[in-house]
């Protein structure tokens, strides 16, 4: 069974940087898509990006285009999430989550609904943007 643990959050300054991985474990990660999630204090987790399985396709939400990339190895059978130009409001625990469905804005929003439904985030890592 796929297991993903999230890592590499930290407190960061408005303006910084932070990478993400995502570490599969229990199957190999190439079989699937996979999207970057995030739930800020008091919110529901939200739809960050994704990438379909071989990585040739990228999806993010509006509130991170041009700010964040995802990419992947597969023979690390490991998935990142490179933010740059951060802000407050990127602040919140990071989760990675394999996708029901080929990766686009619906697949991250059906994702997240259902694994909230069935609570089965993985371990999520905080990130902090603050001065």
């Amino acid at each position: 069974q796929l297991q993903l643990v999230a890592s590499g959050g930290a407190l960061v300054q408005p303006g910084g940087s932070l990478r993400l991985s995502c570490a599969a474990s229990g199957s190999s990660l190439d079989h699937y898509a996979i999207g970057w999630f995030r739930q800020a204090p008091g919110k529901e987790h939200e739809g960050v990006s994704c990438i379909s399985s071989s990585g040739a396709s990228t999806n993010h939400a509006d509130s991170v285009k041009g700010r964040f990339t995802i990419s992947r190895d597969n023979a690390k059978n490991t998935v990142y999430l490179q933010s740059n130009s951060l802000k407050p409001e990127d602040t919140g625990v990071y989760y990675c989550a394999a996708l029901f469905s080929p990766c686009n804005i619906g697949a991250l929003i059906n994702t997240a609904r259902t694994v909230t439904e069935v609570n089965s985030w993985g371990q999520g890592t905080q990130g902090t943007v603050s001065s």
